[in-house]
């Protein structure tokens, strides 16, 4: 996958994270902060591989297009800002919706923009090969950025590169206990049920053969 490919299917699939919470209704507070979350994974992550691997490049072949990549830069920033608060905030907060409603909209107005202007000059200066390759880094940056948003955190190399390791390990560190304990809840809520069921076996048998007995005595 190329790299221009690989960045409008990350953009696909934030805008349908976008959409699907958009649907969610005041009463569904769960889900709501479930596809949050996901939504601030793909974004972090995103956002990660494109300061650190995607704009360098840009910069380097469009000497021209120094000012879009800055202005693109200043985009993220303020994004990651508002993810890092949405982080802390429960779909019940008063400001949770209104916040939500302004990142989306940063993001989509971010999009368009890029997909608009910067790729095409991308798609136009740089070669098949080098987009391929290209595509290969950031498909394996995924694997090792930061997975939450730090928007303290340089977002050029090298000093960016630099500070994601850390950030990087501690976010993936995160993922791996919640991970852990939302399997234990599921696993405890899955021997509740299948408990219960057992319980209730015996009683339902029980009335099955007193039924039974009451039929021939009659």
């Amino acid at each position: 996958m190329d790299a221009i490919t690989l960045i409008k299917n990350d953009h696909k699939t934030v805008e349908a994270l976008f959409k699907r919470v958009e649907k969610l209704g005041d009463g569904a507070v769960k889900e709501k902060k479930q596809v949050v979350q996901q939504i601030l994974r793909e974004l972090a992550i995103h956002a990660a591989i494109e300061e650190q691997l995607f704009y360098p490049a840009f910069r380097k072949a469009i000497k021209s297009a120094e000012d879009d990549v800055l202005e693109a830069l200043e985009e993220h920033h303020i994004v990651k800002w508002t993810l890092s608060e949405l982080e802390g905030m429960n779909p019940k907060d008063e400001r949770f919706d209104a916040k939500l409603t302004v990142l989306i909209e940063s993001v989509r107005h971010h999009v368009k923009e890029e997909e608009g202007d910067l790729l095409p000059q991308v798609a136009k200066k740089m070669s098949r090969e080098t987009l391929a390759q290209l595509g290969k880094a950031l498909e394996a940056a995924k694997k090792i950025v930061p997975t939450r948003p730090h928007p303290r955190a340089p977002d050029t190399p090298p000093a960016g590169m630099v500070a994601a390791l850390p950030a990087a390990l501690l976010d993936r560190a995160k993922d791996f206990v919640q991970g852990v304990a939302k399997r234990a809840q599921q696993q405890t809520k899955k021997r509740a049920t299948t408990n219960g069921a057992r319980r209730k076996a015996p009683i339902a048998a029980s009335r099955g053969r007193a039924q039974s007995a009451s039929a021939r005595a009659h």
